[in-house]
């Protein structure tokens, strides 16, 4: 599905693309994985999804990173991640949802712990079900999709938070028991990259320097750098070009602001400096790019 310039996917935009069983803006449930809105061009998503698939194969990019999926995988991206390059099998299927996250604070609110187990999200947007997960999944999206379409049901909101809340006690409990037979709670490592890579999130717009991330993390940059590689297999620097490159990407594709306009708003000195780094990450000028 081709997506028009839009920079970000809400619940909104996936309802106008492809229509489905909804609440308002606030949930939509996709009966057919095929059907999300899936780019080819960065997009950042603004709400959270959550997919299935079940049978066939598919791959996709979050945040720079290339990850494959198939048949008992589930797919977590979380509101904030650019998406890319996305691509399914024909025979591909499966079920999805998609949520505000208003609807989804909404939701958790009284719910405990469950932060630190969606920090594994992060890391780990794709991972394998046992089958009878799986199946529980595929069977609370399916009744789901059977009350949303209700709409003289007065309670249909709430029923849909609570089946909402049951799925996501089960997909914590599958990541939970992951964490404990592999030992991959966090560790200080761990912890320090992903703090890393929120910083980075929240400031690549104006901050590429390694050390600005350093004295923020209260570390020195030979350690974050080291950490981060082992971590990741990338350096600091790979990943803070990563948002930077991805972040110009879609502002060349899919706004009418000038490459000037564009070099200001990320702290660039000058266009000609711009140009010279999106030429050496991507391999051709931002006006090459965009005709292109």
């Amino acid at each position: 599905m081709t997506l028009p310039d839009l920079r970000d996917i809400t619940v909104e935009y996936a309802i106008r693309m492809c229509g489905g069983n909804h609440i308002g803006n606030d949930i939509l449930i996709l009966d057919e994985i095929a059907n999300i809105p899936l780019p080819r061009e960065p997009r950042r998503i603004q709400c959270l999804l959550l997919a299935l698939c079940t049978k066939g194969s598919g791959r996709y990019v979050v945040d720079s990173v290339e990850h494959n999926v198939v048949a008992g995988d589930l797919i977590i991206i979380n509101q904030g991640r650019v998406i890319y390059d996305c691509t399914v099998s024909p025979d591909c299927r499966g079920m999805g949802i998609i949520i505000s996250y208003d609807f989804f604070n909404e939701t958790i609110k009284s719910v405990h712990e469950l932060s630190q187990l969606f920090l594994f999200a992060r890391t780990h947007p794709v991972f394998s079900l046992p089958a009878e997960k799986a199946s529980f999944i595929r069977n609370t999206l399916t009744c789901m999709n059977q009350k949303i379409d209700e709409p003289d049901n007065h309670f249909r909101r709430e029923m849909m938070q609570s089946m909402f809340l049951s799925m996501v006690y089960e997909v914590s409990n599958v990541i939970y028991n992951v964490q404990s037979q592999k030992d991959e709670r966090n560790t200080r490592a761990e912890e320090i990259f992903t703090k890393f890579i929120l910083l980075v999130e929240n400031n690549f717009r104006s901050e590429r320097r390694v050390s600005w991330y350093s004295e923020q993390l209260c570390i020195s940059p030979k350690y974050l750098s080291e950490t981060v590689k082992n971590v990741s297999k990338r350096t600091p620097n790979e990943w803070i070009d990563a948002y930077v490159t991805m972040e110009l990407r879609m502002l060349l594709r899919n706004t009418q602001r000038s490459i000037k306009e564009i070099a200001q708003s990320l702290n660039f000195s000058n266009q000609s400096f711009l140009g010279k780094y999106f030429k050496e990450h991507v391999g051709m000028s931002p006006s090459e790019y965009r005709r292109s």
